[in-house]
């Protein structure tokens, strides 16, 4: 039987597969506002977002199907007016906001590139007694293809 060795100098979960924080769950409203972050797809930053949807946060790279172009109206802005469907503003493209399918307009039969995120508590006591989180964060995970982007250079 052989152990298996490992380097103590070399982490297991390198910091590019760690959670990124997006934010603050409260800021996600159920087929309403979303919010957008960026990402790193090919060596290119790249737009995302995330939106809440039947009580779920769902998360994919701010392109359309069709011609890559970003869906919001406006920042944040991702549903049409009814609060079912992702809309791309450009040429009015349909998503279904849990699968990101297409079911209507230019793009029907394709689908957005999700992005996997995940709703945690703020903290670990976070937790009411009533069993409701008191607060929650948003968190996106990077994958061999959509990573975290290198932090801006600053200019001090």
């Amino acid at each position: 039987m052989s152990e298996a060795v490992t380097d103590p100098m070399i982490d297991p979960v390198s910091e590019a597969a760690a959670p990124q924080s997006i934010c603050a769950g409260s800021a996600l409203e159920d087929g309403g506002l979303g919010v957008r972050f960026e990402v790193l797809v090919g060596g290119h930053r790249t737009p995302a977002f995330v939106i809440r949807y039947d009580g779920q946060v769902y998360g994919y790279l701010n392109q359309c199907a069709h011609v890559p172009m970003e869906l919001d109206w406006s920042e944040g802005q991702f549903f049409e007016t009814s609060g079912l469907y992702l809309m791309c503003a450009t040429h009015g493209a349909t998503y279904e906001p849990h699968t990101g399918h297409c079911v209507g307009g230019p793009c029907r039969g394709g689908a957005l590139q999700p992005v996997r995120v995940e709703e945690r508590p703020a903290a670990a006591d976070g937790v009411l007694p009533d069993g409701a989180l008191a607060g929650t964060t948003v968190v996106w995970w990077p994958d061999a293809y959509i990573q975290v982007p290198d932090a801006p250079a600053s200019s001090a």
